[in-house]
């Protein structure tokens, strides 16, 4: 659902900044979406510097202005708090700001705590305080290294789920999956998954690459975004339906047995008190989120957790009634140690066999984790006024995961669009914030549990069914909108994402497209941009001739090309074929089978105005081509060339090849030496 658009906020002021920000509509792999109503945000008081006189905005000097000036901080503490944030915004905290950030950190808890557990268990296959210690201890890391201040650090369901068909594969090649031994070595894989997210993550950003959220489209997210959205959906039914035991027995692999096992058995097996409570609890929860929306402008009703009271309301309910002896699953008793100590290093050298079989997941995991974190991030920073940085950000999430996997059984944990929008929401408007929600956290994972023992577990499969309405909110916008742009490529990507992730698994349906996209840039890239120029008449311009009817190529055997990128060893690999079909079939689209429209050149004249660099590949490549087209008897021109590729090609002997002769100003001067060339030729 569409959130109201709220223009940035000064952190100082509490006044908004010009300009507007429209959030997204939904978390690419939350759970909520809900509408961002307009409110009053609270003032703080972190990087920015009170503005006391008006000139001083535009730094004029006045002896205000010198008054007010801020002693200079040594370059070593500039650092410190740039690459560790939490130095800055820690010793500047205002007490103003408590009241705003307990009360986000407590919202966001009263949601993140049976989400967490719902993750751990249903769809990580893990004990349920596994989902609670990865909700706390990676968000506390993150609060001292992140430099978004509403970022919410949690598992998320699609990484959850990830990480639930690592584990699910490896404890097939034990004779009893479900075992006790069996789970333990559940706890090991995951240990080992998060020690390689945040190992990636962190080494991602220390080598500043954190330019890599352009790699997955919006199209091929969408694909990977909906198939996870059917996967959860049919896995959860199971549950729900109460054939728990039965799936366990039969024990179906990919996605389709799944279905395929529902089909068969949910009609005929179904287990009835189960699924009356289940359904119960799924329609309970969207009536309440339909009901918040309704009201949303109160926001006593706006601020209801739902998922927190229909797990109170089930457990209550189930206690009182003994469901669990109509043969309704409970979350039973849950021991706060997964493992055999409470902390452990997550890649002992017993562990390391498990290191191959986990590695693609890990790097699937940290790639989707960190573009949905990053989407969160960005937000955030428009509508708030302040600025992030990717690169720390990959370093924070990285650290997060890296502590959090040294207690056995931690999930990855990232940042979440739903939750750090309702973070700035309710009033949060630093980490402390994050660190009012992991506290409370951790108090219900050495508290709450006990108080769970009721809990039904159908309820939980709910919950993450309710997930399917947030994944699959923007999925039909998506295709209309491709479908109407004819944007067939990006069709194709979303649909064999989804597909391979259906009939093979997710990790499969991620890879598969992130292959035809690499493919598809690779591709792009290849193909300099170049266009032949043609002369306006009557002047000494050269215009594109595909772009301006009026330019004309007034004379012959002359042909002027414009290149108009820069020239690496990609795109000038072609570049002898693009020149060719420059030079027989002009800028028009044709077949090579067809027969030239156009004459040889003996004359080119490059323009390369647009270049800016060369690299020495490409400095090659062009020599060998140059020297080709001298030995045909082409004469050679090259204009409007900038330093930097000018040192490039006398380096490479470019130069020494066509002499300085051949290097013009401009091609107007070329033009000059090519058409006195032409006359001296037609009078002998």
């Amino acid at each position: 659902m569409a959130s109201t658009p709220q223009r940035p906020i000064n952190v100082l002021t509490g006044r908004p900044f010009g300009g507007s920000s429209t959030n997204s509509t939904s978390s690419l792999m939350g759970i909520d979406a809900i509408s961002n109503p307009r409110q009053e945000e609270r003032t703080a008081l972190l990087d920015v510097e009170t503005v006391r006189n008006p000139r001083e905005q535009y730094g004029a000097a006045s002896p205000t202005n010198l008054a007010h000036k801020p002693p200079p901080r040594s370059k070593f503490a500039q650092r410190v708090k740039y690459y560790i944030p939490s130095f800055s915004w820690i010793p500047e905290y205002s007490f103003s700001l408590l009241g705003g950030d307990c009360l986000a950190g407590v919202t966001v808890a009263c949601m993140l705590i049976p989400q967490s557990v719902s993750y751990a268990s249903s769809l990580a296959k893990l004990s349920p305080v596994t989902g609670l210690f990865s909700a706390s201890i990676p968000g506390i890391v993150y609060a001292f290294l992140g430099s978004s201040r509403q970022l919410n650090v949690a598992p998320e369901a699609a990484l959850s789920l990830l990480l639930g068909q690592a584990v699910a594969e490896i404890r097939h090649d034990y004779p009893d999956p479900h075992s006790r031994e069996a789970e333990i070595v559940g706890f090991t894989v995951a240990s080992v998954i998060t020690i390689q997210v945040g190992l990636i993550s962190f080494m991602l950003g220390f080598f500043r690459l954190g330019f890599i959220d352009v790699v997955l489209s919006r199209a091929l997210l969408r694909g990977f975004i909906s198939a996870v959205a059917v996967v959860i959906m049919i896995e959860q039914l199971i549950p729900m339906f109460g054939l728990t035991e039965l799936y366990h027995a039969l024990d179906p692999d990919t996605t389709l047995d799944k279905l395929l096992f529902l089909i068969k058995h949910a009609i005929t097996d179904y287990h009835r008190p189960t699924a009356m409570i289940s359904f119960g609890a799924l329609i309970t929860l969207v009536f309440i989120r339909w009901f918040k929306q309704l009201y949303k402008k109160k926001w006593w009703i706006y601020r209801l957790p739902e998922v927190l009271i229909v797990v109170v309301i089930s457990t209550i309910l189930c206690a009182e009634f003994y469901w669990d002896k109509d043969g309704v699953d409970i979350l039973g008793s849950v021991s706060v140690k997964t493992g055999g100590s409470f902390l452990q290093i997550p890649l002992h050298r017993s562990h390391l066999k498990y290191l191959r079989r986990t590695t693609s997941t890990a790097v699937l995991i940290s790639i989707v984790g960190f573009l949905d974190s990053i989407v969160a991030a960005k937000q955030n920073s428009a509508r708030f006024g302040y600025s992030i940085s990717p690169n720390r950000e990959l370093v924070a999430l990285g650290a997060a995961n890296i502590v959090g996997s040294c207690i056995p059984g931690t999930l990855p944990a990232f940042g979440s669009i739903t939750r750090s929008r309702i973070n700035g929401d309710v009033g949060g408007r630093t980490q402390m914030a994050s660190l009012v929600c992991s506290g409370i956290v951790l108090l219900a994972t050495f508290f709450l549990l006990p108080w769970l023992y009721y809990l039904p577990k159908c309820v939980l499969a709910a919950i993450i069914g309710l997930v399917v309405f947030s994944l699959l909110a923007e999925t039909p916008h998506d295709v209309i909108y491709y479908w109407r742009m004819g944007a067939w490529v990006d069709l194709t990507l979303m649909s064999l994402t989804f597909f391979f992730s259906i009939i093979y698994d997710v990790e499969v349906g991620v890879v598969v497209s992130l292959v035809i996209s690499l493919l598809l840039v690779v591709h792009r890239s290849s193909k300099t941009r170049m266009t032949i120029l043609g002369r306006i008449p009557g002047t000494d311009r050269w215009k594109p001739i595909n772009e301006n009817p009026e330019a004309e190529e007034d004379v012959p055997g002359a042909l002027i090309v414009r290149i108009r990128e820069n020239l690496d060893f990609a795109n000038t690999a072609q570049l002898k074929e693009r020149l060719r079909r420059l030079e027989l079939y002009g800028v028009g689209k044709s077949h090579p089978s067809e027969e030239p429209r156009r004459q040889q050149a003996s004359v080119l004249v490059f323009h390369m105005a647009d270049v800016d660099t060369c690299d020495a590949s490409a400095a090659q490549i062009f020599y060998e081509l140059l020297e080709e087209y001298l030995n045909r008897g082409v004469g050679l021109f090259i204009t409007h060339l900038k330093p930097e590729p000018r040192r490039t090609f006398i380096k490479a002997g470019v130069v020494d090849l066509l002499g300085e002769d051949a290097f013009r100003e401009t091609v107007a001067d070329a033009m000059t030496i090519i058409e006195a060339a032409s006359r001296s030729a037609q009078i002998l």
